[in-house]
Parts: structure tokens; C-alpha cells; sequence
């Protein structure tokens, strides 16, 4: 095996002789930063190990500032000293960044978490000996509650896709799926915090239609639909089970659950999914 992975990310992520790996970043936005703040927090690794470029400097100097990692413009330099680097640009600018990587270091493991770009088009890219891995990551990822999807390409092994499930799993949860499951995930957990905003916002907007301060109906919005998360998670009870156990009969519950059925939510919420699922094949056609 190539690596030493650490059981639930509990000591740092090693290469087979105990060596830490060393982690590069090409891109260095929202999505790498809440990434390289997260794995360092877990001291799943060392800032000392991580090196990150980007086009725009004050994102790289603002990253040295917080975090003490090395920052560079050079792609190459990054991929040279990175056992892993994570592809984190826009898709249009993949292509370039491949054709960096694969000269600064056809060996690397490569780990992308560009929307779209499939594990063919990034195998074409880089070189032969890359192995690659595309992920589906989401936004609440900045805030320590990944929830995302990992595919590895052919060439990867058990141990390279393992390392890359133990960095995500660092930052909240991920599964290995097969690429075809991708834009599914997109559809549900990638784009799914969109749909939960909004959920959030309507409740909210019915506290005040109620009387409520927006100040206090927000906060009690957002309260609940973190709650009954958790409850879902932490009771491994089904979500109808749960709802079931709120809903007395003729109560006050079961009125607003039948005003959302006369309103489809559960259908549209599906239709949301399905949708952005669709989106996301389309995307990953052009």
C-alpha cells in the first residue's frame, strides 16, 4: 500500500514509510480554503505540508496570513511538491491546469472537485500515470458538514481511493459511488443546501405571516431544520417514522403536514432533484 490512513482521520494521513503526505491545492477559493482550514483543524495534515496556488494573490497571502501554509502562482510547483493535489477551478480552466500537474508530477494523485469534468476528460489531460478521483463536494463544507460523493478512475487502487474517503471524511461525510452516481449526488447534496435555504426561508416568511419578529422566526427556522437532521441521523429512524411521532391525531401538526401535501412539496422537492440531476448531465456532455 501506498499509504498509512489513519482510522476516522484520528492522526495524520501517511505515505507507506510514515512519511506525512504533502497536500497541493491549484485553486485556492471558498470550496479549498473551507477544505485546507478543515484537515488542518483535524490534524489529518500539517500546514507545513500544504501548498496551494491561485490566480488572484490576496486569496493566497490571506491563506498564508490564517493558516501558515506555502503559496505559490506556479501550478507545476504545486503538483512537484504535492503527494495529492486537489483541483479546485473553475471548469473551463481544467484543461490547463491538468497539463500543469501532469509535468510537475505525472505521479501525483489527483483529486478534482470541478463540477462537470469527467474522470475521462481529466484522465485525458494528465498523464498516464496520474491517478485520478472526482468528487462532489457541497457548500456546507465550510462549515465542517461536507456531505459529498467520491468516484476513483480504473487506475486508482484501493489505498488511493481509502486516502481520499479519509481526507473527505475529515470534513463531514463521504461515500464512494461509481462516476454514473455523480450527477445524481449533484442533483440531491450538491445542490441540495439551495433547496433547504429556501425551506428555511418559507418557514421563516410563515413565522412572520404569523407575527413573529423575522429576527426570531429565522432563527427558529434554522434551528428546526438542524434539529430534525440530527434526530434523523443520530436516531437512524426513518424520516416518515419521526414525522409520525409529531403528528397527533387532529392536531395542529398534521393540519400544516396535509397543507403541504395540497401544495406538493414532496413532489417538488423530488422534481428538484431530478432536475439538477438532469443539469448535471447535460453539463457533463458539453
Amino acid at each position: 500500500s501506498r499509504y498509512c490512513i489513519p482510522p476516522f482521520c484520528a492522526v495524520m494521513l501517511a505515505l507507506a514509510d510514515g512519511t506525512p503526505i504533502k497536500l497541493g491545492f491549484v485553486g485556492a477559493g471558498m470550496m479549498a480554503g473551507a477544505m485546507m482550514r478543515g484537515l488542518i483543524k483535524a490534524s489529518t495534515v500539517a500546514a507545513a505540508n500544504v501548498t496551494a496556488s491561485d490566480a488572484y494573490q490576496p486569496c493566497l497571502d490571506s491563506l498564508n496570513k490564517e493558516l501558515s501554509i506555502s503559496t505559490t502562482q506556479d501550478n507545476k510547483e504545486v503538483a512537484k511538491r504535492s503527494d495529492l493535489v486537489v483541483i479546485a477551478v473553475k471548469p473551463a480552466q481544467v484543461a490547463d491546469v491538468c497539463a500543469d500537474i501532469a509535468v510537475g508530477n505525472p505521479n501525483a494523485l489527483v483529486v478534482s472537485i470541478a463540477a462537470g469534468i469527467t474522470l475521462k476528460s481529466l484522465t485525458s489531460w494528465l498523464a498516464p500515470t496520474n491517478r485520478v478521483v472526482r468528487v462532489m463536494p457541497n457548500t456546507p463544507c465550510l462549515v465542517g458538514e461536507l456531505a459529498a460523493a467520491y468516484a476513483p478512475n480504473e487506475s486508482c487502487t484501493p489505498a488511493d481511493a481509502a486516502v481520499v474517503g479519509s481526507m473527505l471524511g475529515a470534513l463531514g461525510t463521504a461515500f464512494k459511488v461509481k462516476e454514473a452516481d455523480l450527477d445524481a449526488v449533484t442533483g440531491l447534496s450538491g445542490s441540495g443546501p439551495a433547496y433547504v435555504f429556501q425551506f428555511i426561508e418559507a418557514l421563516s416568511d410563515g413565522g412572520v405571516r404569523a407575527g413573529l419578529p423575522r429576527p426570531v422566526a429565522t432563527q427558529l427556522a434554522a434551528k428546526t431544520v438542524r434539529g430534525a437532521a440530527t434526530m434523523v441521523l443520530e436516531t437512524g429512524k426513518h424520516p416518515g417514522e419521526l414525522k409520525d411521532q409529531v403528528t397527533s391525531p387532529g392536531g395542529t401538526t398534521i393540519a400544516g403536514v396535509h397543507a403541504l401535501e395540497q401544495g406538493q412539496m414532496r413532489a417538488t422537492v423530488m422534481n428538484a432533484v431530478v432536475a439538477a440531476t438532469e443539469r448535471a448531465k447535460e453539463l457533463g456532455k458539453q
